[in-house]
């Protein structure tokens, strides 16, 4: 896209609690276009903090796509920014029919959403790059090797190739809890959300992992909308909850800001990616691709970074300000939680109460659910 546009609309999809990420669209656009949010739940918070929400199928539903599509060109979406890992593979082999209705998704190429999807593919991809990585194994009988030939040694994780959000990760102290946590991950993933990602690979869907001790990091590694390197973003981890960072300081890392540079050039992924590392006795493993924003961004966000901006400046053949792709060191971070009233019954309503309108796409026809909410 060549022509600069004074409207400009935003849509993040599967919005989940991401309201900051809502809020960090909303300024960045400064009042040039609106920020959309759809979500498969009207309940999701993010929805009441976007200018216009949308309830969509869920992903495996057959309509996810056309659903989404219709809404980007009813509403005149320029730029689409996923948010889900479960979604990546889904957009990015769809990408083109978004561009025919004059909407850009800031997704990858279906080879890199593969390779970052599948745990075992990414590790091979930083191993084969030069990148240390933790020892990992398909089978309890690999892992069993390894041990008994003093290669690892407890702790060790059992987690699901295909993941996400922490699902289904386990840790193990010993030789019975590993034969149990893998035998309760390969029974249990079935009946996760991930069990379609796992479907081809159901035998070899399973991996154990050492569990590195040492010093963790998150990196923001950034590429422009044509996959060129532009900086990379460090944070080191203070607190974790639920799978994501809860505390973290923002920053400088010459090594890991080098170590992001080289993925950044040799996956050429597009837009952000999201990847971990731990560093122990001074050599450092990395840890899972995400190829979207992640939850330790807004920690690079307060810290002075503001790729919202970057983003929309790409897409729109503007001039990026240096300053939004650099962050302050030493800023430290926490995230706390809010209440938000989803929805109100009619019986409950407070005379004046206004609701943002939730728009039900599940539906043939556009419609408002219950009293607006």
């Amino acid at each position: 896209m060549s022509v600069r546009y004074q409207h400009i609309n935003v849509m993040l999809t599967c919005a989940g609690r991401r309201n900051y990420l809502v809020k960090f669209f909303q300024e960045a656009l400064e009042g040039r276009g609106l920020v959309f949010a759809a979500d498969a739940s009207a309940d999701a918070p993010a929805l009441l903090q976007a200018d216009r929400s949308f309830i969509l199928p869920a992903l495996s539903h057959p309509a996810y796509i056309d659903t989404l599509l219709s809404i980007c060109q009813q509403h005149r979406v320029f730029l689409l920014i996923p948010l889900n890992d479960l979604e990546l593979s889904l957009l990015a082999t769809q990408k083109a029919r978004f561009l025919q209705v004059g909407t850009l998704p800031v997704i990858s190429t279906p080879q890199v959403i593969c390779t970052c999807a599948d745990k075992w593919a990414a590790l091979n991809f930083l191993k084969s790059n030069g990148f240390g990585v933790p020892s990992t194994y398909f089978s309890l009988a690999d892992a069993r090797k390894a041990l008994a030939q003093g290669d690892i040694r407890f702790p060790l994780v059992v987690k699901p190739r295909w993941g996400s959000a922490s699902i289904g990760i386990e840790y193990s102290n010993d030789d019975e809890e590993l034969e149990l946590n893998f035998r309760l991950a390969s029974k249990r993933l079935p009946g996760t959300r991930l069990r379609e990602m796992s479907a081809g690979e159901s035998q070899r869907c399973i991996l154990v992992q050492e569990r590195l001790c040492g010093q963790e990091y998150g990196l923001d590694i950034v590429n422009d909308l044509e996959g060129r390197h532009v900086c990379t973003l460090v944070r080191r981890k203070i607190a974790m909850r639920a799978g994501e960072t809860d505390r973290a300081v923002a920053v400088t890392n010459e090594l890991l800001e080098e170590i992001g540079e080289g993925i950044g050039r040799k996956l050429g992924h597009v837009g952000i990616l999201d990847c971990d590392a731990v560093i122990t006795e001074g050599n450092c493993h990395l840890l899972d691709l995400n190829p979207r924003f992640g939850g330790g961004y807004p920690f690079s966000h307060v810290a002075g970074a503001n790729l919202p901006s970057a983003l929309v400046a790409w897409a729109n053949c503007e001039r990026v300000d240096p300053g939004w792709l650099k962050i302050k060191a030493n800023v430290t971070a926490t995230k706390y939680d809010q209440l938000i009233i989803a929805r109100r019954t009619s019986a409950d309503a407070v005379a004046g109460d206004e609701a943002t309108p939730v728009l039900d796409c599940t539906a043939p026809q556009l419609g408002t659910l219950g009293n607006g909410v």
